[in-house]
């Protein structure tokens, strides 16, 4: 399995902006689709964006559209997520994860794929 390190979290004020990264190791994760997950306090852990093996498939949740961006670099070995205009809401621990379809990526859970160990976004208003 490959092995995920997010950084880049931090608090930040309502309407600015991070960039949160995720390094793999282990294996190249051209092998993998790549995806953001966040789980709030009390909240179940949900989806928020997923991009294929060559960055041709790229789905978000609705809650984040237009607001955040995914991309990787798989030369690098590396996944990254743009973040812009957030809110308070999206205040959560972020958390990278890989699995081999996008399709499967997209309703992941933790007993499966490949996880990192997150990395904490507060969003003050």
């Amino acid at each position: 399995q490959v092995q995920l390190i997010e950084s880049g979290g931090g608090l930040v004020q309502a309407g600015g902006s991070l960039r949160l990264s995720c390094a793999a190791s282990g294996r190249t994760i051209s092998a993998y689709a790549m995806g953001w997950f966040r789980q709030a306090p009390g909240k179940e852990r949900e989806f928020v964006t997923a991009i294929s093996r060559f960055g041709g498939n790229i789905l978000y949740a609705d809650s984040v559209k237009g607001r955040f961006t995914i991309a990787r670099d798989n030369a690098k070995n590396m996944v990254f997520l743009q973040m812009n205009s957030l809110k308070p809401e999206d205040t959560a621990v972020y958390y990278c994860a890989a699995a081999s379809l996008t399709a499967t990526l997209t309703t992941l859970t933790p007993g499966s794929g490949s996880w990192g160990q997150g990395t904490q976004v507060t969003v003050s208003s």
